[in-house]
């Protein structure tokens, strides 16, 4: 028998049963349709349909469910770039050039470089997840509370230098995170805090009411009152399939999200939307000319769409491998694993691979359906947005409120909904970006519960965190990444006096006339940089004075 390689063949004969191939075609259809809907995203689609699961096969339950959290991150893009509307949180970022792009007529090579990259970011994450899960499966065993530790607090801190807003409020937004991660019972002594008597607290707060409420209800609200102030129709989709200076322009950008993407979906809490945060924020800090962004810059579009869904592919690593969900809906999707029967976890690979390599060959399937369909189904999509904003935003805020009452049948969870919502509003009205509350408030509970374990293991001494090679390295790279900012200014500073420095010796060592009088230049350089509009004649005064220096 092949071993692995054996697993992986009849991992693709599961697929190609008409039942799975079926339901694969139904999940990635449902995702673009979640994904174009603003507020309604995979998390709270997929518990929506959590019913309809019972009934079916465990394989051709997650296969679906699989093809919905994909597919949704297409579709989100669609809106983003026709009406500057989100549909899924991860497209947040492509609205920046998306919709500029759009604004310039070329709303068609938006979508064709975002599905093509969607398309070339989702394939590399499945062929590096079917050789690392494995690894991954095998490396299980080494990570404990500390690296667990490490790991949500170099998350935390990603969150908040790639944030879309201003460092400040970023870092605001990410406390009030940590805060509510801590309402609820205390996990070690019971205690409940935050939760003023009231037993719906308890048990803490539910991540899908905050994540539909802020990045769902608060968008609606939002841009709702954007259309009434300006009332904007989608744009026409000409021209889908970009120019070959197009996607020279993007291949690089396409390249570094599939990799980034990989990697930040692995992340507990990191998943698709913060990937596509650091992969809009890389392109634009490597770029040459970063004014571009935000103005119509097609790496803009590239880079996140291919970021999202190398992530959202991604992320079924550590549920798979190690049984942890690395976001909501991960961890919706875990829920439907274990109502199954299934549990998640290093052993899944050896005792369940028809499932393990069934789930994963199957979004190879998916994604060569949604480059498919990406095309020729834009024109339906542009007539569902066509409908005015009155009639869907009401239909969609009620499919919200719906969905949030599903996940655990509770009238409470619906009134988290409209709360947040609101909150997520204002955050918008002041300039705060929610994605860094929403992070930290996942990575909160997760730090919280392996720093005290860590603790309760080196007795109390924090240095124990570098004992450890693997938590060592990620404490590692948290104080770079901390100290990078502050090390930047310093850099910039010095950088104009090394040079002037260099400058200056070379001046001494030629000992020219022309090097000790600068002549015409000097004072007009002098008059720019003291921003005076006039550079008329040179004052011979400074030539003299350098003259005398010297």
């Amino acid at each position: 028998m092949g071993g692995p390689l054996s697993s992986v063949l009849d991992g693709f004969a599961v697929v190609l049963e008409p039942t799975n191939l079926l339901y694969c075609l139904v999940g990635v259809v449902i995702g673009m349709l979640i994904g174009v809907l603003p507020g309604l995203g995979p998390a709270a689609t997929i518990a929506i349909l959590l019913p309809i699961t019972f009934g079916l096969e465990p394989v051709t339950a997650i296969i679906m469910l699989a093809g919905i959290f994909y597919g949704a991150q297409y579709g989100g893009t669609i809106t983003s770039v026709l009406l500057r509307l989100p549909g899924e949180a991860s497209s947040v970022v492509t609205v920046f050039d998306g919709h500029a792009l759009t604004r310039q007529g070329r709303a068609g090579t938006a979508l064709g470089i975002a599905a093509i990259g969607s398309f070339v970011g989702g394939t590399l994450a499945i062929i590096a997840l079917t050789f690392v899960a494995p690894l991954v499966a095998d490396f299980a065993l080494d990570f404990g509370p500390p690296e667990y530790t490490a790991l949500a607090l170099l998350g935390i801190l990603l969150v908040a230098t790639i944030s879309s807003g201003g460092r400040l409020r970023a870092l605001t937004a990410a406390a009030i995170g940590l805060l509510l991660a801590t309402v609820g019972r205390d996990d070690f002594t019971s205690a409940e805090r935050f939760t003023l008597g009231n037993l719906n607290l308890a048990d803490g707060l539910d991540f899908v009411p905050i994540a539909m409420g802020l990045f769902g209800l608060g968008e609606i609200l939002y841009n709702l009152e954007e259309r009434h102030r300006k009332v904007q129709a989608p744009a026409t989709v000409a021209n889908v399939w970009p120019s070959r200076a197009d996607l020279r322009q993007s291949s690089g950008a396409i390249g570094r999200g599939s990799v980034l993407g990989f990697f930040l979906g692995i992340l507990p809490g990191g998943g698709a939307v913060l990937a596509s945060l650091a992969a809009y924020a890389l392109e634009k800090r490597r770029s040459k000319h970063p004014e571009r962004f935000g103005k119509g810059a097609i790496e803009g579009v590239a880079a996140p769409e291919t970021a999202n869904n190398a992530a959202a592919t991604s992320s079924f690593i550590p549920l798979l491998s190690l049984g942890i969900p690395a976001n909501a809906t991960m961890a919706v999707i875990f829920g439907a694993l274990l109502i199954q029967g299934v549990t998640p976890g290093p052993q899944l690979i050896t005792e369940n691979p028809e499932l393990f390599w069934g789930v994963v060959n199957s979004m190879y399937i998916g994604n060569i359906l949604l480059l498919i369909m990406s095309i020729p189904l834009v024109g339906l999509f542009v007539r569902i947005l066509r409908v005015r904003a009155t009639i869907l935003a009401p239909i969609t805020v009620l499919i919200t409120l719906v969905g949030a009452y599903t996940v655990n049948n509770s009238v409470f969870d619906i009134g988290l909904v409209i709360a947040f919502g609101v909150i997520g509003y204002l955050m918008k009205k002041l300039g705060f970006d929610p994605g860094p509350m929403v992070l930290a408030f996942v990575l909160g509970s997760l730090l919280e519960t392996s720093l005290r374990r860590s603790l309760l293991l080196f007795d109390g001494d924090p240095t124990g965190f570098f004992t450890r090679p693997i938590s060592g390295v990620l404490l590692a790279a948290l104080i770079a990444v901390a100290l990078l900012p502050l090390a930047q200014p310093l850099l910039r500073r010095r950088t104009p006096l090394a040079a002037e420095k260099d400058r200056g010796e070379e001046e001494v060592g030629r000992g020219t006339p022309e090097a000790r009088d600068p002549g015409p230049k000097e004072p007009q350089a002098k008059q720019a940089a003291a921003g005076t509009p006039d550079s008329g004649a040179p004052d011979p005064n400074t030539s003299e004075e350098r003259n005398s220096a010297t």
